[in-house]
């Protein structure tokens, strides 16, 4: 019986031993705005971090700091002989592609852009779908018709956060106005919320009283200076209700927590494919955020309205223009 006892121990050992050297090895590059920047990031590193915590697989994480570390970063990871490296952000997306060709045997997730090349996979998101939502809200909750816009950097990326913000505002009211601003023009952008909050504060002085926030960190000094000044922001890419209840009246929420979750897992389970993948309403992909946090600011009506238009956007009755297909808004 000792014996019997003894083999099986020794079996159950073997096997978890080649589990355990089948792992993947996985990595995970942020971008500029880094992965405590409570927004793109750090949703990126959450759904990171739930993977490892269900499989107790670990991942290597680095941040880039610009475009041009970003390649360098790639590379020294891809010598390491990673299975999977997810970049995150738009502005990895020329290194990934160069990355991805020197190294085609490292298979690699980019986050938000799009690049070519047989070991990669491209996950966008239907961007103008959420901030239609988030656009209906503030139209809805503002007194004054007037709200505000606030993005990084002036790229088509962030021009569909926005016209989508104004397709769904105009939706509500055609007299209502969006105000718009850019934080900068380079990676710095990302993270200047004493930028950010000034954007806002001028904002809030021409008549503003609802702020959309699309800038990662420098966000966050937007949704500090409405609470101060007594308005409502806008939160994005994670759910940033949490941060000042009773003044973010929702968030623009884009799951990139899902997306990276779902490559490390993917991998894991020898199921990665390389192409390219748009996550819209429909597949899970973005959404707007009603929790505790906001609870109060939601009407029933705005709810309603809100979930009414969702629901059409989903079956196909509402169209929502993508700034990126079009190169224009129709409002």
């Amino acid at each position: 019986m000792k014996i019997k006892q003894l083999s099986m121990t020794i079996a159950a050992l073997c096997v978890a031993a080649s589990a355990s050297a089948a792992a993947p090895k996985l990595g995970i590059v942020y971008d500029a705005g880094g992965k405590f920047d409570k927004s793109f990031n750090q949703s990126a590193f959450e759904g990171a971090s739930r993977f490892k915590k269900e499989t107790n697989i670990g991942f290597i994480e680095v941040q880039a700091s610009s475009d041009t570390q970003a390649e360098q970063v790639l590379r020294g990871l891809a010598r390491k002989n990673l299975d999977l490296i997810a970049s995150i952000g738009f502005a990895q997306t020329q290194a990934v592609a160069k990355v991805a060709k020197e190294f085609p045997k490292v298979r690699f997730v980019l986050i938000d852009g799009v690049a070519q090349g047989a070991n990669v996979n491209s996950i966008t998101f239907k961007e103008e779908e959420g901030s239609y939502l988030v656009g209906v809200a503030a139209a809805m909750a503002s007194k004054t018709k007037k709200l505000g816009f606030i993005g990084g950097i002036d790229i088509p990326l962030i021009r569909t956060f926005a016209c989508g913000y104004a397709q769904g505002a105009k939706a509500v009211d055609k007299k209502s106005e969006v105000f718009q601003n850019m934080v900068g023009t380079t990676a710095a952008a990302w993270n200047d919320p004493a930028k950010g909050g000034e954007l806002a504060r001028s904002q809030f002085e021409r008549g503003v009283d609802v702020v959309f926030a699309v800038a990662g960190g420098s966000g966050m000094g937007t949704l500090q200076t409405a609470k101060e000044k007594g308005k409502l922001s806008i939160g994005v890419d994670s759910n940033q209700n949490s941060l000042y209840p009773g003044s973010v009246l929702t968030s623009m929420v884009k799951r990139v927590d899902n997306a990276v979750y779902d490559a490390f897992m993917q991998v894991k389970d020898g199921k990665w494919q390389a192409g390219v993948t748009a996550k819209g309403l429909k597949e899970g992909g973005v959404d707007w955020a009603l929790d505790e946090h906001n609870r109060k600011l939601i009407t029933p009506e705005i709810e309603k309205k809100v979930l009414g238009v969702r629901k059409d956007i989903i079956d196909g009755k509402t169209k929502v223009i993508d700034y990126r297909v079009s190169n224009s808004c129709p409002v």
